[in-house]
């Protein structure tokens, strides 16, 4: 009975408490662990079970806490998994997450049971409650099953989109877990760790660098875009996001900055020249040539910016912390600025005994190579006797590196208190730390020599031995430095180590008291054959180690004095001959033959010259001299030795990479232009111009708090896909190649509506002051719409070619009609485009008889939107509109064609207008426009330029220039002005749709008013966003589709807005997540105004 209470258990979860037995049985089974090792009852936790199998929530939330406090001891509660997972349904939040916590640790064990819930982990992703959200992808990562890994995917997606942040630091956490179980997914994580880099917030950013570094650390280019923005959240980050974030920011300022220490090179520099006085006067004029082109050293902005933002880290109460941002100075920081962590390190050896180890094994490698950083806290280092061995061992390591000729006196004192301890192991690592002092530092050479002769006297046969190693490395390195007669000086002190050959016993002190001996016999004569006989008499007891010294000193006294010692030398070598060590068995056959051969040989001749020859002096150094190698805070650095996963610290590259790619902001001066831009826009009559203008106002607000996030995560977005689709381009390309030469730049008129716009400007002058500090992020994303003021002129005349392309004929045929319209005196700003022209092929081609059985809508002009490039008075009188012109451009197929008029507004003529520096984004061309001679007072000219935005809406940023002034402008493509028309059918739309689904695919839902419910206001405002394409379908259908492609990349983009009475639903499908984002904010925006 008392065994079966005793593994029943009965105490801690039943209801019958089982008696006593006496001897604190009945007490021990009140442990939830308790496991009865010697009983063959399998009803363990049969309380537990029944608990969580019944209807009352509170003894679930009982078992469940019982059961979690058993895995937290480390008790095995893996059979309770099936009674537990039934519970993951459960109502009461508590208990769910209990649940979740004991899932996420049984999940991998338990994977068949696992799998069976998994709809319900599923179910769970879409709780309102954040934290259940949080624990059940964690639980769905924790189960390694490969099968699974495309719902652990889309689970990730989903979560990476979640408006919790903790939800999406959850997810960066999934990510490594997934990568391990399926590393062929590394592309789709790479997309979902580009996005999660992109989030602002600091709960997040830590876990996305993880993340980052685990799946592609070698994928920098995602950095770029974020570097700033991580730099400035470092400071709120998490403590462990923190360690992160800063050894990911060393190995990237180490490939995308030059060193800041190149002093060195410079005094090269200066040398090298010095010498090349007596060459050719050609020649060192070419080398004084080249000398002024040598700029100092100027530390690149970010660079600077990542100290600044890592030094108060120095302050965190994590040593961790602290540690990752020391690493960082020393690897990254200009010497002058390495000393401000020396405080904040000496701070962390107050702590556990565990940091001091590993902050003591770092200070002493950066003292090797930086050692004034840390003689202030010299008394920081000076060793208690609380202190355990191992770090007695680093601080005494620490202060013979620290040790000068100004503090040497301090610390030789402290050493000789060290010397006394009843630590053997720190007592003899203290007479070859005074030893190393004596190696470093001439002046104290003799006296340190001195001192350890004194320690030959000591007690402890091991301070004795170690003494007697290293005087003989002093003497040594004395000897090889300074002539042999130095040796004669220290005559007395081999002599008096040749005595106490017999009272040690140490083998290594034995064998360096021979070695001296041996080597320096010369000056000893007299003692030396008598150490040799008393060696041979006790040759048969020694070590091995003393044994070959033995047979060395022999054979040197054979060669020195073979009168008196050449029979002790056979005997020694007899002896020798039988020992059970082979290697002495070895030494006694080579020297026999070199010292006693029976026919002399060549080698014979040479004896004296190969026995005793001058031999290389023991190099005295810190076992941390090699340990630079490694980075500073890494488990390689602490063994010393290359551990699994290691990455070697890049070197510095010569030149530093283009510091452009890092920029995401346009310059402040620019926000003012902007600004008046957008009132000017709301002052033009025209009808679209009117309700697009309006619209910029009212959603200005929502658009400057996501335009950063999004513009930056579309970069980055970008650039991972420049070699997938470069087939793709090429072809297009080809396609293009007739269109190139039929299109002729346009040329426009003078704007008619002057006075109206200074009268804008005007007023725009008196308030941007006071917005300008508000809106300034938002301003600078995305350009506003300016008044239609300007007309165009009529377009020149194009080269004569038969094409038999209706589209490109269309074209050209409409474009010049539209231009002939407008120079005739009217004010509407539109043309035909291409993309209607194409919906007429592709409707004859598909065999419709009419369009009266196709929903697909007749051709319509498109207004142009007018954007300010540069404003009159910020240019000085010379005044700069843009507008798209949505044709091919003439330039390449990948360029978007953009249209410039320029008016000069001033008193004097204008004269080498053309485009000067340009700051471009990786990827992106710009096509300059032909200089103009000259632009007379109150004239205006129109130009074409194209630039390749790389499917980005990043600023094009360059400069215009006259001759007498330089001004920097910048233009952004809206979305839809990135995209070119695809023609395509109703099946193949379908079927393209159905492959770009998960995040690929954006969905929204816009209240129509009423004037803009039908098919005619729907295709064209959807038009006036995106330069696409209508995809025809059937009259009845309610559903209007469009197909695009991006300019740069060519990928397609798909929209389709399903209309249903008052309301419309838009889905935009793109493999770039944030074009794709982008558009479909910007098709809501105007569908919905009325």
């Amino acid at each position: 009975m008392t065994s079966n209470s005793f593994q029943l258990g009965g105490t801690g979860f039943g209801n019958d408490k089982a008696p006593s037995t006496g001897s604190g049985e009945g007490d021990f089974t009140n442990d939830p662990a308790s496991s009865g090792f010697f009983s063959e009852n399998f009803k363990r936790h049969e309380d537990l079970k029944a608990m969580l199998d019944g209807n009352k929530d509170n003894l679930k939330l009982d078992a469940m806490k019982r059961i979690i406090g058993m895995v937290a001891k480390g008790k095995d509660a893996s059979d309770l998994f099936p009674a537990v997972v039934k519970n993951v349904v459960s109502k009461n939040l508590e208990v769910k997450k209990l649940v979740y916590v004991y899932l996420t640790r049984y999940a991998e064990e338990q994977q068949d049971l696992a799998l069976l819930s998994i709809s319900t982990f599923q179910r769970a992703l879409k709780d309102p409650n954040q934290l259940i959200r949080a624990s059940a992808l964690r639980v769905l990562s924790s189960i390694r099953v490969l099968m699974i890994s495309p719902i652990m995917m889309l689970a990730i997606k989903e979560a990476v989109m979640d408006m919790s942040p903790y939800v999406r630091k959850t997810a960066a956490h999934a990510i490594p877990k997934l990568y391990s179980l399926d590393p062929e997914s590394k592309e789709q994580l790479v997309e979902v760790i580009e996005k999660l880099l992109g989030d602002k917030t600091t709960l997040v950013a830590g876990s996305a660098i993880q993340a980052f570094e685990e799946v592609c650390p070698e994928r920098i280019d995602l950095i770029h875009k974020n570097y700033r923005k991580l730099c400035n959240l470092l400071v709120d980050v998490e403590e462990w996001g923190q360690v992160v974030i800063v050894g990911m920011m060393t190995r990237y300022a180490r490939t995308q900055f030059v060193s800041p220490n190149q002093e060195g090179a410079g005094e090269d520099g200066k040398n090298f020249y010095e010498s090349e006085e007596d060459e050719d006067e050609k020649e060192e004029t070419e080398e004084n040539e080249d000398e002024p082109k040598k700029k100092p050293y100027i530390m690149d902005s970010d660079h600077r910016l990542l100290l600044r933002q890592t030094k108060p880290l120095l302050n965190s109460r994590n040593a961790a912390v602290v540690m990752s941002v020391a690493q960082l100075y020393h690897h990254c920081a200009p010497k002058s600025e390495v000393g401000v962590v020396a405080k904040a390190l000496i701070r962390l050896l107050r702590g556990h005994k565990e940091v001091q180890y590993i902050v003591l094994s770092n200070i002493a490698t950066m003292t090797v190579a930086r050692r004034d950083m840390f003689e202030a806290y010299l008394k920081s280092f000076y060793i208690r006797s609380s202190d355990p061995t191992h770090i007695k061992l680093l601080k005494l390591e620490i202060l013979t590196s620290l040790a000068t000729e100004t503090n040497i006196s301090v610390i030789l004192r402290e050493l000789q208190t060290y010397v006394t301890s009843t630590d053997k192991e720190f007592a003899a690592a203290t007479i070859q730390a005074i030893g190393r002092c004596a190696s470093n530092i001439a002046e104290i050479t003799d006296t340190c020599l001195s001192g350890l002769v004194h320690l030959m006297s000591n007690r402890d046969e091991s301070v004795v031995a170690e003494s007697v190693v290293v005087i003989k490395k002093l003497l040594q390195m004395q000897s090889t430095g300074k002539g042999r007669k130095t040796t004669t000086e220290h005559k007395d002190i081999i002599t008096h180590m040749a005595k106490m050959v017999d009272e040690i016993t140490v083998p290594m002190a034995r064998a360096s008291i021979l070695w001296l001996i041996g080597e320096y016999s010369e000056r000893v004569p007299k003692i030396a054959p008598d150490v040799l006989r008393k060696m041979a008499k006790s040759f048969i007891d020694e070590e091995d180690i003393v044994k070959l010294q033995i047979l060395n000193l022999a054979a040197k006294m054979c060669i020195t004095n073979s009168k008196q010692t050449r029979l002790l030398c056979q005997y020694v070598f007899n002896l020798a001959k039988y020992d059970q060590n082979y290697d002495i068995r070895d030494r006694s056959r080579f020297l026999r033959q070199l010292i006693l051969p029976a026919e002399k040989g060549p080698l014979a001749k040479h004896a004296k010259k190969i026995l005793l020859a001058s031999k290389p002096a023991p190099v005295l150094q810190s076992k941390f001299e090699d340990r630079d190698q490694y980075q500073l805070g890494t488990l390689s650095h602490i063994l010393n030795n290359k551990t699994t996963g290691y990455k070697d610290l890049p070197e510095w590259p010569e030149e530093a990479p283009d510091p452009s790619v890092r920029n995401v902001e346009i310059p402040v001066p620019e926000v003012t232009t902007k600004k008046s831009e957008r009132k000017k826009a709301t002052k033009d009559k025209s009808f679209y111009s009117e309700s697009e203008s309006s619209s910029e106002d009212e959603d200005s607000d929502e658009e400057s708090d996501d335009s950063d996030e999004d513009e930056e995560s579309e970069e980055e977005s970008e650039e991972e896909s420049d070699d997938e689709d470069e087939s793709e381009e090429e072809d297009e390309s080809e396609d293009s190649d007739i269109p190139q030469k039929n299109n002729a730049p346009p040329k426009q008129s003078a704007p008619k509506k002057a006075p109206k716009v200074e009268k804008s400007e005007s007023e725009e002058e008196e308030s941007s002051s006071e917005e300008e500090s508000s809106s300034e992020e938002s301003e600078e994303e995305k350009p506003p719409p300016k008044s239609k003021a300007s007309k165009k002129k009529p377009a020149k005349e194009t080269k004569a070619a038969n094409q038999n392309n209706t589209d490109l004929l269309l074209d050209i045929d409409l474009f010049g009609s539209s231009n002939g319209v407008t120079s005739s005196g009217g004010t509407q700003g539109s043309i035909l485009t291409p993309s209607m022209a194409s919906a007429m092929s592709n409707l004859t081609i598909s065999g419709a008889s009419s369009t009266s059985s196709s929903n697909f809508v007749q051709p319509m002009n498109i207004p142009l939107k007018s954007y300010d490039l540069l404003n009159r008075m910020t240019g000085n009188g010379l005044g700069i509109t843009y507008k798209f012109t949505r044709t091919i451009s003439v330039f390449s197929p990948k360029m978007v064609s953009i249209e410039l008029t320029l008016t000069n507004h001033g008193e004097s003529p204008l004269s080498g207008i053309k485009v000067g520096k340009k700051t471009l984004q990786p990827g992106m061309e710009i096509q300059d426009f032909p200089e103009i001679a000259s632009l007379g007072t109150g004239a205006s000219t129109s130009v074409l330029m194209a630039i390749n935005f790389n499917d980005t809406t990043q600023p094009a940023k360059f400069e215009i220039c006259t001759l007498e002034q330089t001004f920097k402008v910048s233009i952004t493509a809206p979305v839809g002005e990135l995209l070119q028309p695809h023609t395509m059918g109703l099946q193949d739309f379908t079927q393209q749709q159905g492959k770009l689904k998960g995040m690929t695919e954006n969905t929204g839902k816009v209240t129509l008013p009423k004037e803009k419910s039908d098919a005619k206001s729907v295709v064209t405002n959807v038009l006036t966003v995106a330069n696409m394409l209508q995809v025809p379908s059937s009259e009845s259908d309610t559903v209007y589709r469009f197909a695009a492609k991006t300019m740069s990349e060519g990928v397609l983009v798909l929209v389709s807005v399903s209309v249903n009475e008052e309301s419309a639903n838009i889905v935009v499908n793109c493999e770039k997540m944030v074009i794709g984002t982008m558009l479909l904010k910007d098709l809501k925006s105007l569908l919905a105004k009325s």
